[in-house]
C-alpha cells in the first residue's frame, strides 16, 4: 500500500520549521537541528520500524543553512522526496536528498536575502517609520502584525508548493530563470534601499565661522546645500557601502566606527546632536 503523508503531519512539520528553524543555532550547525525538528513528524508517520526512522533522520544531520522564509520550499521538497523514498523509489536515497539540499540552500539564500531582507523588510520598515512620526506606536504595531502575517503565510505557501512540486522546482530555482529572478530582485532591492536611505537618512554639519562680533559669516551646511544638496548624506551612505561591500567589514564594525565618527564630530563641533546639558 502506498504511503501518503497526512495534512496533519505536513502541517506539524511546517510549524516545527516556522517556529524552530533556528533551534540550537550555532556556527557549526546553523539550521541543522531546526531541519531535523521539522522532519521528525514526517518520519514518524512514514516509517514503522525504529531502525528505518533512525536511518531516515540521519539524512538530515548534514549541515544546512539558508534564508529561512523562502528556504521553507526546500523543507517541503524534501518532505515529498522522503515520501517517495518511503514508498521504495529507487532514484531517491540519502545522497539524492542531501545533494538537493546542498545545491539549493545557496541559490535560495541569494533570492531570499534579496527579496525578503533587501526588499520586503525595508519597505515595511519605511512605512512603519512614517506611521511612527511624533512617537506614535502605530508604526511598531503595523510592522509586527504585517511582518508576521507575511512570514507565516508566505512560508506556508512555499512549504506546500515545494511538497507538491518536489524535484521539478530545482530546474527553475537553479537554472537560467532562477538566475534572472535573482538579478531582478537584487536590482529592485538596491532601488528600495536607495529610496529608504534618501528618505530617512540625513547627515548635516553645524560647522560655522564667526566674525569678531560673534556673528556667523560662513555656515558650511548652507554652502554645501547650494552646491550639492544632501552631499554629506550621500557620502555617508557611500562610505558605509564601501566599507561593507569592498572592505568586507561587518555591519557591527561599521556601526561602531560610525559611533566613533559621531562622537568626534560632536566633540569638535562638526556635528550638533542637539543635546542640552
Amino acid at each position: 500500500m502506498e504511503k501518503k503523508l497526512s495534512k496533519k503531519a505536513l502541517s506539524k512539520s511546517f510549524h516545527n520549521w516556522y517556529y524552530g528553524h533556528l533551534t540550537c543555532f550555532s556556527q557549526e550547525h546553523m539550521q541543522t537541528f531546526g531541519y531535523l525538528c521539522s522532519m521528525l513528524p514526517l518520519v514518524e508517520e512514514l516509517y514503522d520500524n525504529e531502525e528505518d526512522k533512525a536511518k531516515a533522520m540521519n539524512t538530515y544531520t548534514a549541515f544546512f543553512n539558508t534564508e529561512p522564509q523562502l528556504g521553507s520550499v526546500i523543507v517541503g521538497m524534501t518532505a515529498g522526496l522522503e515520501e517517495a523514498r518511503a514508498n521504495g523509489a529507487e532514484d531517491v536515497d540519502e545522497e539524492t536528498i542531501n545533494g538537493l539540499r546542498a545545491g539549493l540552500m545557496g541559490p535560495i539564500a541569494g533570492i531570499g536575502d534579496s527579496l525578503v531582507v533587501g526588499t520586503v523588510i525595508p519597505i515595511l520598515l519605511g512605512i512603519a517609520m512614517g506611521m511612527s512620526t511624533g512617537g506614535s506606536p502605530l508604526g511598531a504595531i503595523f510592522y509586527i502584525i504585517v511582518w508576521n502575517l507575511f512570514a507565516y503565510f508566505g512560508m506556508r505557501f512555499m512549504y506546500f508548493k515545494g511538497y507538491k512540486l518536489g524535484g521539478k522546482a530545482v530546474d527553475f530555482l537553479v537554472g537560467p530563470q532562477g538566475e534572472a529572478l535573482r538579478e531582478s530582485i537584487s536590482m529592485l532591492g538596491g532601488i528600495v534601499i536607495g529610496a529608504v536611505s534618501a528618505t530617512w537618512v540625513s547627515v548635516k554639519t553645524s560647522l560655522q565661522l564667526n566674525n569678531d562680533a560673534g556673528e556667523p559669516y560662513l555656515v558650511l551646511q548652507d554652502k554645501l546645500d547650494a552646491v550639492f544638496p544632501g552631499l554629506l548624506t550621500s557620502l555617508f551612505i557611500f562610505a558605509c557601502w564601501y566599507l561593507m561591500a569592498k572592505k568586507r567589514l561587518s555591519p557591527i564594525k561599521v556601526m561602531l566606527l560610525l559611533v566613533v565618527v559621531a562622537f568626534l564630530g560632536a566633540l569638535t563641533g562638526f556635528f550638533d546632536p542637539g543635546l542640552a546639558y
